[in-house]
This record gives structure tokens, C-alpha cells and sequence, in this order.
């Protein structure tokens, strides 16, 4: 296909627990779409329980691309999620279907439908120095460095956010601005155009079903899915325990928690992540709000978009989701 050209997409997104799975699924099999993951926990290979990927069952009943592929002790960042995903995209058009992408990574959304900010190359060394240091000094340290370095940028990031600190921190120190600059000033084209559905619910309705998740999860083998990774990877600073669920569970196995402790930890960072998802679709004015079972609102809205009538997302919407589940 004509890659300069934007690609038209269907986007579903919302919350951790509100239902996005199901909904995604009886879309794609009504409307022929193949599902692509847009959740950056997702990604992990040894966290399908934790991370709530689609079941075996469920991915049975519509392809589904980029979950679970990646190792624990690898790290994942924006732009080599969207190198991959464009990619998928890509067959998938060919194959005249539609690429639904599905997820609750808003900074994943962001990029796909209105653009990234074009940073110049950064030495690696640079990088594995802040690595190094981030490791000796834990990401609050450095954490208090991006404040002063790019306090805009560190504003939207939590302080053990470890991952997107040292990016804040690499581009900050390695060209001639900070990140919140560049995501606000130099920006490429978007890549795709289409719809944004987003699951219309609020804290209050997803804190009970929050927990029973939780609980779910424990009782379909979270644990023994966790004591499998640790024999695989020990390093509690791997990326792929950083994710919610995983670091509780780790701590739990390391012996720092008891499993109720870890538990109620595990339900109180998923509660707060929540919130924090909520709040920053919100905030997008392209957002279709729709209800976890309203598929027949879901087809209006890409019907819409496909007939010229439906609101295409605007260039320049550039903040960070400060998304760090």
C-alpha cells in the first residue's frame, strides 16, 4: 500500500477492566477486522494471566497480532511499537480487512492518529549510563534530575516510572531540548486516521469488577504464572515486571509482601491507573464514547468515519498519556 497515505483504522480504548476484549472481538467478527494489540503491559510473554491478554479461546475467534511476544528482560518504547504496528497494518490492508487497534496505552493512540515528535538519534551510551544510574540510584533519584532537566515532562510521570524517566532524561541531556519540547514542536504527520471508541465508564462502576479481576487472576494460575517467570528472569528492574500485577506478585515471591498484602498493593495500583486512564481520555476531544456492550454505537461510529461524517482527530494533540501501567 502507499505507506505516505494515512491508514484508515478503527480504534478501540478505555480503561484496564472495562471490557474492551469482548467488544473488540464481536467487532471484528461483524465488521472483518484483525485485532491489534495497544497496551504496553500486553506485550510480555510470560504475563498473559497478569496482563489480561486475550485468551486462547478468544483470540480463537478473531486473529490477534502483537501480545505476548516479548521477554521480560526486554524494554518496549513508542516508536518501536509503532514501527511494529504500521507494519501489521500494513498486511492487514493488504489482505483487504480492517486493523482494529485495541488497548489502553493512550500515548500508543496518540502517536498512531496524531503523530510523533521527530527526535534525533541519541548516543546509546548516554543511555546505558542513565541505565546504570537508574539501577544504582533508583528511578525517584533520577526522576528528581528530569524535574529539573524537564519539568513539564516530569510532571506527567510517576516517580518510579522508570522506563520513561530515562527517556525524559537521554533526550533532555543528549539534544539541544527536552522531550516535552520536541513533542510539542517538531512533529511528524500522523500515521493513521479513524474513530477513537472509547468504554464510557467511571471509577465508581469499575472498582468492584477491579477486584473480582484481581481475584479471577489469582484463581486461574497468576501465581504460578509469576513463580515461572522469576525462574526465567530474577531482575526485579526487568521491564516486564514493572507492569501492575507483575511487581506486587514479585514482591510477594521475594518475600517483602504477604499474599494479602500483595494483593490489596496489586488492587490499589490498579484502582490508581485506572483513574489515571479515565482522566487522560477525557481529555480527547476526538474520543466516541460508547458503552462496553454497545456494539451497534461502535458500527455507527465507524460507519460515520467511513461516510466523511465522523470527527477526524485534529494534528497537534501532542501531551504524553503519562501512561505507566
Amino acid at each position: 500500500m502507499d505507506t505516505q497515505a494515512k491508514r484508515r483504522v478503527l480504534c478501540l480504548a478505555g480503561p484496564t477492566g472495562a471490557g474492551k476484549t469482548a467488544l473488540a472481538i464481536r467487532l471484528a467478527t461483524t465488521l472483518g477486522c484483525e485485532i491489534v494489540n495497544a497496551d504496553s503491559r500486553q506485550v510480555y510473554a510470560d504475563f498473559p494471566i497478569i496482563t489480561a491478554q486475550p485468551s486462547a479461546e478468544e483470540q480463537a475467534q478473531a486473529s490477534h497480532h502483537l501480545y505476548g511476544f516479548l521477554s521480560t528482560e526486554a524494554t518496549i518504547d513508542v516508536q518501536s511499537w509503532m514501527d511494529m504496528a504500521l507494519g501489521t497494518m500494513d498486511n492487514i490492508l493488504a489482505r483487504g480487512r480492517i486493523p482494529l487497534l485495541v488497548g489502553g496505552t493512550g500515548m500508543y493512540f496518540e502517536r498512531l492518529l496524531h503523530g510523533i515528535a521527530d527526535i534525533p538519534a541519541i548516543d546509546s551510551s548516554l543511555h546505558a549510563r542513565l541505565e546504570d544510574m537508574v539501577a544504582k540510584e533508583g528511578a525517584p533519584a533520577l526522576h528528581a534530575l528530569l524535574q529539573e532537566r524537564d519539568p513539564v515532562l516530569a510532571r506527567r510521570l510517576h516517580p518510579n516510572d522508570r522506563q520513561r524517566i530515562v527517556r525524559g532524561l537521554e533526550v533532555a541531556m543528549g539534544t539541544a531540548h527536552p522531550l516535552s519540547w520536541w513533542q510539542q514542536h517538531a512533529h511528524r504527520a500522523p500515521s493513521c486516521e479513524g474513530p477513537l471508541l472509547v468504554v464510557n465508564t467511571s471509577l465508581a462502576q469499575l472498582e468492584p469488577g477491579l477486584a473480582a479481576r484481581i481475584d479471577k487472576m489469582l484463581a486461574h494460575g497468576a501465581l504460578d504464572e509469576a513463580k515461572r517467570a522469576l525462574a526465567r528472569c530474577q531482575d526485579p528492574k526487568a521491564p516486564g515486571w514493572s507492569g501492575i500485577g507483575c511487581r506486587e506478585l514479585f514482591a510477594f515471591l521475594a518475600g517483602s509482601l504477604d499474599l494479602a498484602a500483595a494483593r490489596k498493593l496489586w488492587l490499589k495500583n490498579t484502582r490508581a491507573y485506572a483513574k489515571r486512564q479515565i482522566t487522560w481520555f477525557r481529555g480527547r476531544a476526538e474520543a466516541v464514547w460508547i458503552g462496553a456492550d454497545d456494539l451497534d454505537a461502535a458500527l455507527r461510529a465507524w460507519e460515520d468515519f467511513c461516510a466523511g461524517r465522523g470527527a477526524v482527530p485534529e494534528e497537534g494533540h501532542k501531551e504524553d498519556s503519562g501512561d505507566n501501567g
